[in-house]
């Protein structure tokens, strides 16, 4: 059951950096919350409104709270399980869009910060990156992926300065597409996938359903985004290109959404989405989302949970961007995935990576020339080692490159 807590003035609720999966709601009283700011590093407050929820997105994150909440006269405030808070979110239409919007306004400014940095610094261009991912398809001889995104790239880039080398992708994709048998129709799912899947399978989804074959690409990465979708059966591979190459980053199931950035401002698509076998999947836009998540409140859980991975991940994102020195935003890659995945002995001095320079550079938001020149640099100094396709790093002397040196934008 819920509890109500009094805090008296002067009192903290509770700092930055604990770790609680409790969700609270101010009943009465004058409560603030108080952070610093990523890019000035200022102190910003913001005074808690009664009837307001405060931390949410730690809490369905499973993050470290990123605010200090200090009582300003006494106050009461209403704790709830993370099980209570689903509860009530799920079954209250109006908290259920009202959260939604703030955070995925949230998320928005964040996106637009790095998409600034990103901009300044110079990072691929939409139509070029599209090329590069048809090339990549195109070299690895994916003849239906290939087709799907070098079509896709003519359609939105009619005048492309490689044109005529997508005209020849398409020409020979779809020859190769032609001659191959038709494979057998499978969904590539397991037991648990399915009942899962059972979930969406409404009348009143019918008309977003759509169906893809083996190999066919939903989503190409650096396209813009203006859809996004829910896995009913079979799963989904997401890509990369880098370097040329595509590089398996994840597989989603029935259940999972992917392309949920379009719903916010229309933002590239940073992977591509292929079927791995049959896919059915849900097809949606911003016109239909208020529909889709107010009548069905899982859909609209998984979507906050989303939410909030993403502007954590994102925040963490943006902090190694505003990073000035190239070597020490390549170092705080490390730290950053040291973070989201701890060990059982913290104070290891090496840990182990599976990532590829193309990885590190695309977090680092550095080129691929200079993110290879600065590992070169930790591999002369024998603060790293690359072994097949994982990266053994000196983790501590990660750390202490970027406290000592860590100066941002």
């Amino acid at each position: 059951m819920p509890k109500a807590i009094s805090y008296s003035k002067g009192s903290i609720i509770y700092f930055e950096g604990d770790l609680d999966n409790r969700v609270f709601i101010l009943q009465k009283g004058t409560i603030y919350s108080s952070s610093k700011d990523i890019e000035t590093r200022e102190n910003v407050t913001a005074i808690i409104k009664t009837g307001e929820f405060f931390g949410v997105r730690s809490a369905v994150g499973h993050f470290p709270r990123e605010e200090t909440i200090t009582v300003l006269e006494d106050s009461v405030c209403v704790a709830l399980s993370l099980q209570e808070f689903e509860n009530i979110f799920s079954t209250n239409k109006t908290v259920m869009m009202k959260m939604l919007q703030v955070f995925s306004s949230q998320l928005r400014q964040i996106h637009k910060k790095i998409e600034s940095i990103l901009k300044r610094d110079n990072i691929i261009s939409q139509d070029a990156g599209m090329y590069a991912v048809a090339q990549s398809f195109f070299n690895d001889s994916k003849w239906q992926s290939c087709l799907d995104v070098a079509s896709s790239t003519l359609k939105l880039y009619p005048d492309h300065s490689n044109k005529a080398d997508l005209q020849k992708m398409v020409k020979t994709a779809a020859a190769h597409v032609a001659k191959e048998e038709p494979n057998e129709i499978y969904y590539s799912e397991d037991q648990k996938s399915r009942l899962a899947s059972q979930l969406f399978e409404l009348p009143a989804f019918k008309r977003f359903s759509k169906t893809y074959k083996d190999g066919q690409v939903i989503i190409a990465e650096f396209e813009k985004g203006e859809t996004f979708y829910m896995i009913q059966k079979g799963t989904v591979q997401l890509t990369k290109c880098a370097n040329g190459k595509n590089k398996n980053i994840d597989i989603l199931k029935p259940g999972e959404l992917f392309g949920e950035m379009a719903i916010l401002d229309n933002s590239p698509r940073s992977a591509t989405c292929l079927a791995r076998g049959k896919v059915d999947a849900l097809e949606f836009n911003k016109a239909n989302f208020q529909v889709l998540v107010t009548g069905n409140p899982q859909i609209a859980l998984n979507l906050l949970k989303t939410f909030c991975k993403r502007i954590f991940d994102q925040k963490r994102r943006f902090k190694i961007l505003l990073i000035t020195d190239p070597q020490v935003r390549v170092a705080d890659v490390f730290c950053m995935f040291d973070e989201i995945t701890p060990t059982a002995n913290p104070d290891s001095r090496t840990k182990k990576f599976n990532l590829t320079i193309a990885d590190v550079a695309q977090w680092a938001g550095l080129q691929l020339e200079e993110t290879t020149n600065q590992i070169d640099h930790f591999v002369s100094i024998k603060r790293l080692e690359i072994v097949e396709n994982q990266m053994i790093v000196d983790i501590q002397e990660m750390r202490r490159i970027v406290e000592t040196r860590a100066n941002i934008k």
